[in-house]
């Protein structure tokens, strides 16, 4: 663990897992800045370790879970809204039975 809640096993990863539920306006020591939070977040939810260019892997665990749709920026939440799956399509709540 590099920072205090937020787990990153490997080296390698670009992504910080919080190990505690945080709140919106919260600051954080996120690859040696603070930052500022801008939204609450679950335990469980990844936040950038460093800045993520638009189609770089996103690495958890020492293993690619998919890469980035977007910039991303150190400390941003990473989740569905910036990243895709390189192995399944990603699939939203929006029914496209109609």
């Amino acid at each position: 663990m590099d920072e205090v809640g937020l787990l990153r096993i490997s080296e390698e990863d670009n992504v910080y897992v919080l190990m505690r539920s945080i709140s919106a306006g919260e600051r954080l020591q996120v690859g040696g800045q603070t930052i500022v939070n801008e939204t609450s977040l679950g335990l469980g939810h990844k936040i950038a370790a460093c800045d993520i260019a638009a189609g770089d892997r996103i690495i958890k665990y020492g293993a690619p879970i998919g890469s980035a749709v977007r910039d991303i920026s150190l400390g941003e939440h990473v989740h569905l809204h910036n990243i895709q799956s390189d192995y399944i399509p990603t699939y939203t709540l929006e029914d496209d039975s109609a």
